[in-house]
């Protein structure tokens, strides 16, 4: 089963919660146990896995990130401008898995899955694939 969400984004840099869609493309499958890989197709944007309770850690890890990666630098020569963005959808990778046990995601008490955003704001798309 292959599931395909449209997202948009309103900021630069944002993490968007997905557990949820994620959960219901395992509900709608009906499997108990398996796996679930999540799959961000572009090359300015990423999957990760985090903390959810606290969304000081969203804002924290968005930061961060600037400061590792400032969106100008000198040396950069990509055309777009966008290199920051592109560093920073390889740190965070393209996707994720997630083991389906009892037919539920199996994360940590604070863990979500996030889409995260480098490059908006921006219509994207990722997907989510049972195996």
């Amino acid at each position: 089963m292959l599931g395909k969400f449209t997202i948009q984004t309103n900021n630069r840099d944002q993490m968007i919660d997905v557990t949820d869609k994620v959960q219901t493309v395992v509900d709608e499958s009906g499997i108990k146990g398996g796996a679930v890989i999540i799959y961000c197709p572009h090359t300015t944007a990423g999957i990760t896995i985090n903390e959810n309770a606290d969304p000081d850690v969203k804002r924290d890890m968005i930061r961060r990130f600037d400061e590792v990666y400032p969106w100008s630098h000198e040396l950069d020569r990509h055309m777009e401008g966008n290199t920051a963005a592109h560093m920073k959808a390889s740190t965070v990778g393209a996707s994720q898995h997630v083991i389906i046990n009892d037919a539920r995601l199996l994360l940590g008490t604070w863990q979500g899955i996030y889409f995260c955003e480098f490059d908006g704001p921006r219509t994207r798309t990722f997907y989510v694939r049972i195996v």
